[in-house]
């Protein structure tokens, strides 16, 4: 018995005495453009004030993001109105105060950065309002998780792409869903979420974006590279994932991110 024990503690010494530091030499690529471009035109409001963020890819292991600084960025629409963006301080955010947001029209996003020129086009993509929300708190396998079902009357005989996002405000954390009409077209259906970490009194801030098909593709792809409650064997695997934003100088230096205009619906909840 006592040999046991001995050999025992023996072995936890040796586990114990042996943790080496292991450098994991990466390859580091050159920096690449990324374009966080999501112009969105909120109902009720004159969508005047809008954004766009420009920063670099950086190593794994670096927990700063580079900002793109110096940057020209114009979006012109199809009435051929041109809207300058200008960058806020060296941030790498550049604004605009006066776009002019009509829907169904086709806006195109020109950067010039560092001597290259970045282009994307998109469509403003209308969308039907959120009309009420519907909550369970005895949800999921084990019925402990908050459930919420926010409802929207999707139009009929049109193909339609939505863009959920679900924000905990007090967390300031976000989910994000991405949906199609093929088989709910012209019904009234729902977005949905869950989560345990909602509370009594937690503000839920749900915005529903109106997305073109090419977009709803793109989100669909990096949401299912990013879940990480998957474990489907037929998932898809991680890959680079491109946007619609082309570098026309030199097209083997793509940027990553994406170019949308949306119309936006807001609805405001508080979980009971």
């Amino acid at each position: 018995m006592k040999k046991i024990k001995y050999l025992f503690i023996f072995y936890m010494f040796s586990l114990a005495s042996c943790e080496d530091v292991v450098d994991i030499d990466l390859n580091t690529a050159e920096p690449r453009l990324v374009i966080d471009a999501s112009l969105s035109w909120v109902k009720g409001t004159d969508g005047k004030n809008q954004s766009i963020k420009l920063s670099l890819t950086a190593p794994f292991f670096d927990s700063i993001v580079p900002p793109a600084t110096g940057a020209t960025v114009t979006v012109t629409d199809s009435n051929n109105s041109t809207f300058v963006f200008n960058e806020i301080e060296n941030s790498g955010i550049y604004i605009n105060n006066n776009f002019l947001p009509i829907l169904n029209t086709t806006y195109n996003l020109t950067i010039v950065y560092n001597n290259e020129t970045y282009t994307a086009t998109e469509t403003l993509i209308p969308v039907t309002p959120i009309e009420f929300v519907e909550q369970k708190n005895d949800g999921g396998f084990s019925g402990d998780e908050t459930e919420i079902k926010a409802y929207y009357n999707d139009p009929s005989n049109i193909k339609n792409f939505y863009l959920f996002e679900f924000l905990i405000i007090k967390k300031n954390s976000i989910n994000l869903e991405v949906y199609d009409d093929e088989f709910t077209d012209g019904n009234q259906i729902f977005a949905f979420f869950s989560g345990e970490d909602l509370e009594t009194g937690d503000e839920l801030k749900i915005m529903s974006s109106g997305i073109s098909e090419r977009n709803f593709e793109f989100l669909n792809i990096l949401l299912q590279q990013t879940d990480n409650e998957s474990g489907d064997p037929f998932e898809t695997q991680p890959a680079t994932v491109r946007g619609n934003c082309i570098n026309q100088t030199n097209p083997d230096n793509y940027p990553f991110g994406y170019f949308r205009v949306s119309e936006t619906s807001v609805f405001s909840y508080i979980i009971e």
